[in-house]
């Protein structure tokens, strides 16, 4: 038998045997053909046959990650396959297996999904009853406006604390002061700087209250807002919040307003000569359709209880605005 020039020579024949089982020259020289040439075993008569074992198999090397040819890539983010591994039970199988983009997550908190906020809407008028509806289950929205020492926190608080439904209370002033380094304080004046961070502290609140409300959690809002720059203080409220926020007015006295403001301390109190001012502009609401109530001589529950019986007519009818 002639090999090839170079290859290994087979072992030699055992005595009875043919050439060597198992043994061929593709397995030990390289070329073309890698796998085992078969030999037919020559069998002694009155010998039973033997099966031959398995050839051996070469020692292949690891593949490395298979690349995706240039000209015949598939369109799209997906990126050449690494390794190649056993599918699992979950894996899909065959040539053309791709794995879908998993979509982006909801929004949630922790496990719990978020409606997005949304303007608020007016409030539904109910049929025609002789009784007024009942503000104090009713998901609202509610702007108390009042000068410097009217009570609007402590009637928006004590009002938001005693309602039978979820309720938060946003104060555009203790938004404003969130801004720690470089406050605009309003005892300085108006100017472009503290209007700035009025307009953002009022979008703020707007977008809180309009996911609170998106969550079924009603909201009472409180900002001193006069009536001669409808722009930048009703308007804008209903812009952030809502055609369906409704909007009350607490005005008492001026002499009221003047004891209130000297209890106060630090930056909440303002000079006497501004209070006096800011009353003096609030009045201009009168006339304007909105509901005012005058609480010089209401303490705050009963504030709060008047705020109720106003309410409960405004979503009966409300405003215009």
């Amino acid at each position: 038998m002639q090999h090839a020039v170079g290859s290994p020579l087979p072992p030699p024949p055992q005595p009875g045997h043919g050439p060597a089982v198992g043994w061929s020259p593709a397995a030990h020289h390289p070329g073309p053909h890698q796998g085992p040439v078969p030999v037919s075993p020559r069998v002694a008569p009155g010998r039973p046959v033997q099966v031959p074992p398995p050839p051996p198999v070469a020692p292949q090397h690891a593949q490395g990650p298979q690349q995706v040819p240039g000209p015949q890539q598939v369109p799209g983010p997906q990126h050449a396959p690494g390794p190649q591994h056993a599918p699992g039970p979950h894996q899909a199988q065959g040539p053309h297996a791709s794995t879908a983009p998993v979509p982006p997550p909801a929004d949630t908190t922790g496990h719990v999904p978020l409606p997005p906020g949304a303007p608020v809407a007016v409030p539904s008028v109910p049929p025609a009853t002789t009784a007024l509806p009942d503000p104090t289950t009713a998901t609202l929205a509610v702007l108390l406006i009042g000068p410097a020492g009217a009570g609007k926190t402590s009637v928006a608080k004590y009002w938001a604390d005693h309602r039978r439904v979820p309720t938060a209370h946003i104060s555009l002033d203790d938004v404003r002061e969130w801004v720690r380094s470089g406050f605009a304080d309003p005892q300085t004046g108006w100017n472009e700087n503290s209007e700035a961070q009025y307009r953002l502290a009022r979008r703020t609140c707007g977008f809180s209250a309009r996911n609170f409300l998106a969550n079924g959690i009603s909201c009472i809002l409180d900002d001193a807002v006069f009536p001669d720059r409808p722009v930048v203080g009703l308007g804008g409220w209903k812009r952030h919040v809502g055609p369906g926020l409704l909007p009350v007015v607490l005005l008492p006295g001026l002499d009221i307003v003047l004891e209130r403001n000297a209890e106060r301390s630090g930056n909440r109190r303002l000079t006497d000569e501004e209070v006096a001012r800011i009353h003096g502009r609030m009045a201009g609401w009168y006339g304007s359709g909105l509901p005012i109530i005058d609480n010089s001589q209401l303490d705050v529950p009963e504030t709060a209880r008047v705020l109720d019986e106003v309410l409960s007519r405004s979503i009966a009818s409300p405003p215009a605005w």
